[in-house]
């Protein structure tokens, strides 16, 4: 399979390209400096990182720790999923010999249904029993569902629980992988159980924040900046937060408007230091969820202050029918990746196992902008070979080429994969105290 990376369309590269070679020039560095961060702390069993690109910056904009999408990686990417799902696996329970997965409810979600179709695949080439675990209320007995688009089976069976164990059948699993993220909140038959459950409950979008993520992001970024001598905004989205929000009541509006014309002049200083000339703009969205529900871009205040029904009530809109309650107001990162015939405006999604970069993809969209979510009707994507370029960069070439465009992008989903891996530790060590 051919792979491919954008043509970065902007007169504004000289930063990231300066980003990019001090990347290239640290690279034995920036490797110990990993390894000894995943000593001090235990990575994500798996997430996903959501890049954009604007020449000037590179930075995440999401970090999802429940990932779908595993079947948009490129077939290749296979060998270093399979060896990266044995270490993970084995450093939750070193003993296990089955897993089971428990999926979101969609039973006609095709391309969701692909994603399960290909981590049971994945799992089982580990060395591990894997059986699908359904809370969906629809199956009540094991189902075959044959999948539209690939011809392959999935078998789900309905989930039982005996005392703190979760079967399905015959099968008592060591570990539950979850590859639900929680939005409607902690099922009764998950909770209080002896196995393992990974991600932690605690974890899916019921009551985690991406505010406390990118709070978690900044510290990482701030410590890598030092070590790089660079300005961590290089790599790092200034970010603010209103927790008490109602779109459909119009109700915090005040804080909405405060945040958004505050974090526009601090983004406005930031491109004035730089000397960038592009227009500062922000990203509104709701503080926890996925799907790309709910977000929209302000270039001024002005935006929110005439915000319509038809808008607020697109704000309101969360997973699960949850109602918004809270935003988060983050700088908006252009994206000047192209590709395609089309010329589709182009965002990288990179992939982790554990601690390692498994692959990745880029989201494409031609029917929207630069400045727009591009998680949104029109998206398709495109596969990127990461299997070698993520993880050796090449010094002959340059700092724009494929392999070390591709090592830069590979970087900073790692450092959101730390950001996530503080962000656990201390979600467990609330855990710890509240159960005291």
């Amino acid at each position: 399979m051919q792979s491919y990376v954008p043509h970065l369309v902007t007169a504004q590269t000289g930063p990231l390209q300066q980003l990019e070679a001090t990347l290239l020039r640290q690279v034995p560095d920036i490797e110990a400096w990993f390894r000894s961060q995943w000593q001090k702390h235990k990575p994500p069993f798996y997430s996903s990182v959501d890049l954009r690109n604007a020449g000037f910056k590179l930075a995440p904009v999401d970090t999802n720790l429940f990932p779908g999408g595993f079947n948009n990686l490129n077939p290749a990417f296979e060998p270093l999923c399979v060896q990266a799902l044995q270490t993970a696996i084995q450093r939750i329970c070193p003993s296990a010999r089955g897993i089971l997965l428990v999926p979101e409810n969609h039973t006609r979600n095709k391309f969701y249904l692909e994603n399960v179709a290909t981590l049971v695949d994945l799992i089982r080439k580990a060395g591990y029993r894997v059986h699908i675990g359904s809370l969906n209320p629809e199956i009540r007995e094991p189902t075959e569902l044959v999948l539209e688009l690939s011809g392959r089976k999935l078998w789900l069976e309905p989930v039982e629980r005996a005392d703190d164990q979760l079967f399905v059948g015959d099968f008592s699993p060591c570990s539950i992988l979850l590859n639900n993220d929680l939005s409607a909140g902690i099922p009764q038959i998950l909770q209080n159980l002896d196995q393992d459950i990974i991600p932690p409950l605690d974890l899916g979008w019921h009551k985690r924040q991406k505010s406390g993520h990118f709070g978690f992001y900044r510290e990482v970024a701030k410590e890598f900046g030092s070590l790089l001598g660079l300005d961590p905004w290089f790599f790092d989205p200034l970010f603010r937060n209103c927790g008490e929000i109602n779109f459909m009541k119009h109700e915090g509006w005040e804080c909405l408007e405060a945040n958004v014309e505050l974090l526009l002049e601090d983004i406005g200083e930031k491109y004035k230091q730089y000397g960038i000339t592009e227009e500062p703009f922000v990203i509104i969205k709701s503080d926890a969820g996925t799907y790309g529900m709910g977000v929209m871009t302000a270039k001024s205040v002005d935006d929110v202050r005439n915000m319509n029904r038809k808008s607020r009530t697109h704000m309101s809109s969360a997973k699960e029918g949850r109602e918004v309650t809270g935003a988060i107001i983050q700088e908006g990162v252009y994206t000047f990746e192209k590709l395609g015939d089309d010329q589709a405006t182009a965002e990288p999604v990179v992939y982790m196992i554990d601690q390692y970069v498994v692959g990745g993809f880029y989201r494409l969209n031609s029917k929207r902008g630069n400045q727009e979510n591009l998680n949104a009707p029109g998206m398709r994507f495109e596969p990127l070979a990461f299997e070698e370029d993520c993880i050796t960069p090449d010094p002959s070439c340059g700092p724009d080429e494929r392999p070390n465009r591709f090592y830069a992008y590979g970087v900073v989903a790692r450092l959101a994969a730390l950001a996530a891996a503080r962000e656990i530790a201390a979600s467990e060590e609330l855990a710890k105290a509240a159960a005291a």
